[in-house]
């Protein structure tokens, strides 16, 4: 899969294809080629990686639950996630999903190790994508971002 990436920012193009060739690997059960772009995701920095994908699960589930999401709906959700991948671990797909919803008390909670978040975080977002491309979710999730740090 070979996708052009430059209309995105410049920091943002590694994620971007990174966690692309994750969703991939995802769909076709590839577990060495996730295993690639795990390592690929997990190597940047993880700020800006989070920032990211975080974005990008947020407008994913904003976009499925457009009248709000609702306890049940965060539970559909995790069980959907965690079930999508034989190796998934509930308590990172948790995390994630916290973090993702800005209810995260990161103080209270350390974080998982980097490759377990890469890994899930590509696990979700190929849940969340149902299918859809994934292309134009870097894209609304770049001028989300772009749009917040204008208005701070």
């Amino acid at each position: 899969m070979t996708d052009d990436w430059r209309h995105l920012p410049a920091p943002a193009r590694p994620i971007a294809a990174a966690a692309t060739a994750g969703v991939a690997a995802v769909r076709a059960a590839d577990h060495a080629a996730l295993d690639e772009a795990t390592a690929d995701l997990a190597a940047l920095d993880p700020a800006r990686t989070g920032l990211v994908l975080g974005t990008a699960v947020r407008l994913l589930l904003e976009d499925g639950h457009p009248d709000g999401l609702t306890a049940d709906d965060v539970r559909a959700v995790l069980a959907s996630g965690v079930r999508s991948w034989p190796d998934a671990d509930p308590q990172v797909m948790l995390w994630l999903l916290a973090a993702a919803l800005g209810v995260l008390d990161e103080d209270a909670a350390s974080p998982p190790k980097p490759d377990a978040l890469a890994r899930h975080a590509v696990v979700l977002l190929t849940d969340l994508l149902a299918g859809r491309e994934v292309a134009p979710w870097w894209t609304a999730a770049l001028a989300e971002i772009e749009r917040a740090q204008l208005n701070d």
